[in-house]
């Protein structure tokens, strides 16, 4: 019998360490003689910097370096445009230090390395900096208008970039639709606030000539090379460790932030290992930022609820630069039309540079965005109609006998937005029957004659995941029976260690707990491109697939030279190569991979094991041509397009209409990532999706004053949500496997995420449409849905 991993739910087997407090963050990383760096940071959102002075710090006690702009010379060069577009007419990158203007309040003007972190603090008030203030412009809404100030000079209108993707026909169809309806909708912003801020240790070593960079990154490979080439150092002379990394959510994925470059240039300038560790206002102010929308759409439709076309515009808040091109409104306008068939569809979007900070992907990516946008339209026809939102689901979704579906549109990914398998109405009669919908009527009817006001909220999405473009793993059996697992993508929490273990132990028989798996290290696995887009599992998890299948092969071919069957007469079960029916004839994996490499493990008492290759000598050399030594194998795997992952979350609500507070009754989840490969894990990423869409939905929100100075710098200001906020969440999985993967797996990471807007803000509307509210704007707190039922007449 094959022993059987994929599926199983075994535990998260990195969490004993975790918990116990083992763990080892980038602040817990302190080389012998480390000095600790602070930054100063622009106190205005868009200043012309006309001096600066670092004398003072410089000739202070316990200060060991003073960086500015000057200082860097050819190095402050603007950082790499990750993904160019052709629509992107005018990309602007950051540089590590602000030269002339500073864009937004936070950006880096200069670094100090000193004996601590309260030295450095402290010296950062004697740099005098002379700032002349220029006009600021923070309101997207009026961002590109004519005669609006310019956050770079050069860049006519604040206007990044325009773009538009067109399917069918949307301007005629909406001309001769039966009804047509427009709304307005807006997305505020957000960001990731990871339980543990960035953090860059770096440590050069002169007589190796090796520079060591510990790095809470989500891309460790891409940093490598990047600093590898800006500091004119062989690759091979770079070595960059990600270890234990508490969050990313998108937030900790760049190329590179200032303090990525400015660490490791001061750790090689002193000869002494550098740390930076950033703090939470920091993060609040300087860390990269995401949402920030406004939509026009028009939607046409029959008097059936079936939509007939659909026009979107709307323009998205880049912020001060645009490092990620447009890749997050392109992801918005591709991911928009959903489960949905829409035959006629036009989006078109503005990119505007504003004073505030940098966004670039954050946990959703666009899709949040697009899938309120489109739910809301579902809740608009449904209301025009008199129909259930659920029922208007219906007759416009895609049905499974359609797929591969194309929605005609190119994705974020310069590929197709092709959807590869799926069942849309049986997730919705899913989701439906988890929240026992069917009685849910009688029950609010009975709860508004005692003045309650419940609401059921509906919200579907389709999440493109498993973007290239590529990952690789390398697998290997050690005489022992263990297995290595090395891989060059990062995790953050998602649980890789294990399920990325099951995917291995499936493939070699044996007991995942036997697998160990290494990520995030450049020394142990040189290729690849890192952990986003929900894409781990479907690269990383294809790549170990193939190197474990290889070793696999290899085994079974050793087994069955050594014990003169055919490998087809073997199987890999319980670590062991066995012949079929002939219990006791068998070989373990250890012994295997100790035959496969007889000089390496020539010694003690696996002697005896080696000699086994020896008993019976063939003619010629004893490794064939083309045959390595050892029981491992490098694997990698490159998708063809993106996987197509898919759910319906369902939610009833109470609405207090005399305060505005909202409470989750019952929360419940349908959700479609093809194979499972834990289940397990699989909720544990639902469930924190959820409870960051639950902030983003109530609490967490990024504002700006009209000096562009940022409202919400401390966790007083920048709400999120608690476990008393977060509702019981109830999963039920349906398995459509891709068709485009070995394993038929599809992304997780992003999903729980995505529909919370949406569906909470159905389920307002739901439970105040006695009082005529419509919700159009995202997030709402308290105090907003107050006012929304205070206009509506209530």
């Amino acid at each position: 019998m094959t022993t059987r991993s994929i599926g199983a739910r075994i535990p998260r087997n990195e969490d004993p360490r975790l918990l116990r407090g083992l763990g080892c963050f980038v602040d817990d990383v302190n080389p012998p003689g480390i000095l600790r760096a602070a930054a100063l940071r622009s106190p205005h959102a868009h200043a012309r910097i006309a001096r600066i002075d670092a004398s003072a710090a410089r000739r202070a006690p316990g200060v060991h370096l003073v960086l500015t702009a000057a200082d860097l010379g050819a190095l402050n060069q603007p950082s790499p445009l990750l993904i160019p577009h052709p629509t992107l007419s005018h990309p602007r990158t950051q540089c590590p230090l602000a030269i002339d203007e500073v864009r937004y309040v936070g950006e880096i003007v200069a670094l100090i390395v000193a004996d601590d972190r309260y030295v450095a603090e402290d010296a950062l008030g004697l740099i005098d900096v002379a700032y002349e203030p220029l006009p600021v412009v923070t309101d997207l809404a009026t961002a590109l208008a004519p005669g609006t100030p310019r956050v770079h000079a050069d860049v006519p209108d604040n206007r990044a970039a325009r773009f538009r993707q067109a399917v069918g026909d949307a301007e005629s169809a909406l001309a001769r639709a039966p009804r047509v309806r427009r709304e307005r909708l807006t997305i505020e912003r957000s960001c990731g606030s990871p339980i543990e801020t960035r953090g860059v240790v770096a440590e050069w070593d002169a007589r190796r000539q090796i520079l060591k960079v510990w790095d809470s990154t989500q891309a460790p490979l891409p940093i490598k090379n990047g600093l590898a080439r800006l500091f004119g150092l062989p690759e091979f002379s770079v070595e960059v460790v990600a270890p234990d990394v508490g969050g990313g959510f998108g937030t900790k994925i760049m190329l590179f932030y200032p303090e990525e470059m400015l660490v490791p240039y001061a750790a090689i300038r002193l000869g002494r290992p550098v740390k930076w560790t950033e703090d939470r206002r920091e993060h609040l102010i300087a860390a990269n930022q995401e949402r920030g929308q406004i939509h026009e759409v028009e939607v046409g439709f029959d008097d059936a609820g079936r939509i007939v076309g659909l026009q979107d515009r709307f323009v998205h808040d880049a912020g001060a630069y645009t490092p990620y091109g447009i890749v997050v409104p392109i992801i918005t306008s591709t991911q928009l039309p959903g489960p949905y068939r829409l035959k006629n569809y036009t989006v078109e979007f503005e990119v505007a540079y504003t004073n505030k900070a940098v966004v670039t992907p954050y946990r959703g990516a666009g899709r949040p965005h697009g899938v309120f946008v489109m739910e809301r339209v579902i809740g608009l026809i449904a209301r025009e109609l008199g129909l259930e939102p659920a029922e208007v689901r219906r007759r416009n979704f895609i049905q499974p006998d359609e797929f591969p579906w194309d929605v005609g549109l190119t994705f974020q990914d310069g590929g197709p937005t092709r959807y590869d398998s799926g069942n849309y109405p049986d997730g919705l009669a899913m989701a439906l029957e988890m929240i026992e919908a069917g009685g849910f009527r009688a029950r609010q009817a009975e709860a508004r004659r005692a003045g309650r006001y419940l609401g059921l909220g509906l919200g579907c999405y389709v999440e493109g995941t498993g973007i290239g473009p590529y990952e690789g793993a390398h697998v290997r059996v050690e005489p022992s029976g263990k297995i290595l697992v090395a891989t060059g993508l990062t995790t953050q929490g998602q649980g890789h260690a294990t399920t990325f273990a099951q995917i291995a132990a499936e493939a070699l028989g044996c007991d995942p707990a036997d697998v160990s798996v290494i990520t995030g290290d450049t020394t142990k696995f040189n290729w690849g491109a890192g952990t986003y887009a929900s894409r781990a599992l479907v690269t990383s998890g294809n790549a170990i697939h193939r190197a474990a299948t290889a070793v696999r092969d290899k085994a079974l071919r050793l087994a069955a030279s050594l014990l003169e069957v055919s490998p087809h007469d073997l199987e890999l079960a319980d670590g062991r190569a066995r012949v079929r029916g002939a219990p006791g004839r068998e070989l373990t994996l250890g012994a295997l991979a100790t035959v496969a490499n007889p000089i390496r493990y020539a010694y003690g008492k696996e002697s005896a094991e080696a000699a086994l290759r020896l008993v019976k000598p063939r003619q010629g050399a004893v490794l064939l041509e083309g045959e390595e030594p050892g029981l491992e194998a490098h694997g990698y795997y490159a998708p063809p397009q993106s996987t197509f992952a898919s759910g319906c979350h369902a939610a009833i609500v109470e609405v207090d209409v005399d305060t505005g507070n909202l409470s989750i009754l019952r929360y419940v989840v349908q959700h479609d990532c093809g194979t499972l490969v834990n289940p397990t894990i699989v909720e544990g990423q639902i469930c924190g999706g959820v409870a960051q869409g639950v902030g983003g939905s109530f609490y967490e929100r990024i504002v700006y004053d009209a000096s562009g100075q940022p409202l919400a710098t401390t966790f007083m200001d920048f709400l999120i949500p608690t476990a008393l906020e977060i509702p019981a969440i109830e999963i039920g999985h349906r398995e459509t496997p891709s068709p485009l993967n070995a394993l038929g797996i599809k992304g997780v990471g992003e999903a729980g995420a995505i529909p919370v807007p949406a569906l909470v803000a159905e389920a307002i509307d739901d439970a105040l449409a006695p009082l005529g509210v419509r919700v159009r704007e995202m997030p709402l707190d308290p105090d907003r849905l107050l006012r929304l039922i205070r206009s509506a007449g209530g």
